[in-house]
């Protein structure tokens, strides 16, 4: 976790494979939803939680709600990219966060999104209150709600 200005920002790198390429050596477009998705993963492991402990201990899920994808520029066979994560609010059961594809200096993709909480009923439930406050503190917000 890195400080960009008074916000914490996650980064993973990601290589692109052949598998995650069209025809043409371009990136499909829904790998950029699968590289977000391993980002996220990485940044509740990094806070101290696993997807399956959260699922397995509390009986809830982190679920995409909303995402916004705006892609800007292709990324190619080969390309060495990073996945920046930044929370940017924490409320009852919901997670606002932005995440940016990059290669270098470049965004390629920049996506907004709400991840929700919820039991296995699929119903909305309260974050767990230790990953609550551990998202809390890295948002941008310090926490809304």
């Amino acid at each position: 976790m890195t400080n960009t200005g008074d916000t914490p920002c996650h980064r993973m790198p990601v290589r692109v494979y052949y598998e995650d390429t069209d025809a043409g050596g371009i990136v499909y477009y829904a790998n950029y939803l699968r590289y977000a998705e391993r980002a996220r993963t990485e940044l509740l492991r990094e806070l101290g939680f696993e997807n399956s402990a959260i699922l397995a201990q509390k009986g809830v899920a982190l679920a995409v709600r909303r995402v916004n994808a705006e892609y800007l520029k292709p990324a190619r066979l080969d390309d060495a990219l990073s996945v920046e994560t930044r929370v940017l609010a924490v409320r009852g059961a919901t997670v606002d966060m932005a995440q940016v594809v990059r290669r270098d200096d470049e965004d390629l993709v920049q996506m907004s999104l709400t991840l929700a909480c919820m039991n296995a009923a699929g119903r909305p439930v309260r974050l767990p209150a230790e990953v609550r406050n551990e998202m809390t503190r890295i948002a941008a917000d310090g926490g809304g709600d």
